[in-house]
C-alpha cells in the first residue's frame, strides 16, 4: 500500500467512526429527552417506554433535531415553552456526546 492509500483508508475509517458516534449520540439524546418529556407529561413507565419509541420515530423524519423539537413542542404544549425545549435538547445532546467520549453509555 502507498502512503496515499493508507491516508485514504484512515480518512474513511475516521468518517465511519464519526458517523457512528453521531448516530449513537443522537439516539442517546432522544432517549434522554423522551424520559424528560415523559416525566413532564406524567406518563407511566409503560407509556414512557412507548414515548421513547415515538421520539425515535420522529427523529427519522428529517436530518437534525428539528423533527424531534417539533414533536416535543406539540406534545408539551402549555407545559413548557419552545425556548425551554430547545435548551433541553441542546443540553442533552451535549451530555450524550460527553458520555460517549468518556465511554459511559448510560
Amino acid at each position: 500500500m502507498t502512503t496515499f492509500d493508507d491516508r485514504e483508508s484512515a480518512f474513511e475509517n475516521k468518517f465511519a467512526h464519526d458517523a457512528d458516534m453521531l448516530f449513537k449520540a443522537e439516539s442517546m439524546r432522544n432517549r434522554m429527552v423522551a424520559a424528560w418529556a415523559s416525566e413532564l407529561l406524567g406518563k407511566t413507565s409503560e407509556d414512557a417506554a412507548q414515548y421513547v419509541k415515538d421520539i425515535i420515530r420522529a427523529d427519522f423524519e428529517a436530518p437534525g433535531p428539528e423533527d424531534v423539537i417539533r414533536k416535543l413542542i406539540a406534545d408539551l404544549d402549555g407545559k413548557v415553552d419552545e425556548e425551554t425545549i430547545r435548551t433541553k435538547v441542546q443540553e442533552l445532546t451535549s451530555q450524550a456526546q460527553r458520555q460517549l467520549l468518556e465511554g459511559d453509555p448510560s
